[in-house]
């Protein structure tokens, strides 16, 4: 009895010695198919504009509005109910992107966004569809933008063309965005109003994949617990205002939307 007692508290000890080295690798695993991810969406999106003359697929606003059209990049928005939306494959496949994207609709996902609502994990639900947003000040934005500029940025560039983007390793494209927050592929902050409209993610260790116009992707660690509430339905408190002394992650993304007008 003795010497069981003192195999289980050995097996107790290494339990917790590996458990935590495991949790470890899994979520550096997970951050790396999750860059992976927004690579391959960087690539398919670059292919896209390659094909049209080097005008970007659109990237329209969606949410809280009937208007769907298959022309956007993607044609869903994520939310907490049972709407066909979040696992519907057609309204990634159909959409301009899906022709580029050889049926893989497993790259519009983080895998460790495994974030559902009550009702969903009721129902059976593994995962939503989609953990990507596009930078809203990329791509035609249709009535947003049809004066050739972001109403939402006015002082800002929209990026209509591939070649109008300046400095193409410093303006992010796709980023994984937090799941009370995604809704519509249109990730969107009026930069003069410091206030979080919507809000990047923070899956991987305080950390969002992003991917640039040029092609390459980072994982981009979060200084402030502002940014970084819990991945869970109806906690992210949006809109969230930032006081002036908690700027840095929201200073950091806003520098990286895009580049002021001359």
């Amino acid at each position: 009895m003795i010497e069981l007692l003192v195999v289980i508290a050995i097996i107790a000890i290494l339990a917790a010695l590996i458990l935590p080295a495991l949790s470890g690798a899994r979520m550096r695993a997970e951050g790396i198919f999750c860059l992976n991810n927004t690579r391959q969406l960087a690539l398919c999106w670059r292919l896209y504009a390659e094909d049209h003359e080097d005008v970007l697929p659109y990237n329209l606003g969606m949410a809280g509005s009937s208007f769907r059209t298959n022309a956007n990049w993607v044609n869903n928005v994520m939310t907490w109910n049972m709407d066909s939306d979040n696992t519907n494959p057609a309204t990634i496949t159909g959409a301009s992107l899906g022709a580029y994207i050889n049926g893989a609709v497993n790259i519009f996902h983080c895998p460790a966004d495994r974030i559902l609502s009550p009702a969903q994990i009721s129902a059976g639900w593994n995962a939503r569809l989609r953990s990507y947003s596009m930078n809203a000040m990329i791509g035609d934005a249709g009535i947003l933008s049809s004066n050739g500029v972001n109403l939402n940025n006015p002082g800002y560039k929209q990026f209509f063309k591939l070649t109008q983007i300046p400095e193409p390793s410093e303006i992010f494209v796709f980023l994984d965005e937090h799941p009370d927050s995604i809704d519509d592929g249109y990730f969107v902050n009026r930069a003069y109003d410091f206030q979080w409209t919507d809000l990047p993610a923070s899956y991987h260790n305080h950390s969002a994949a992003f991917s640039f116009a040029d092609g390459h992707s980072k994982l981009h660690h979060w200084q402030l617990s502002q940014t970084t509430p819990a991945s869970a339905p109806d906690r992210a408190g949006l809109p969230l205002a930032i006081s002036a002394d908690a700027r840095t992650d929201w200073n950091w993304l806003t520098g990286h939307m895009s580049v002021e007008n001359e």
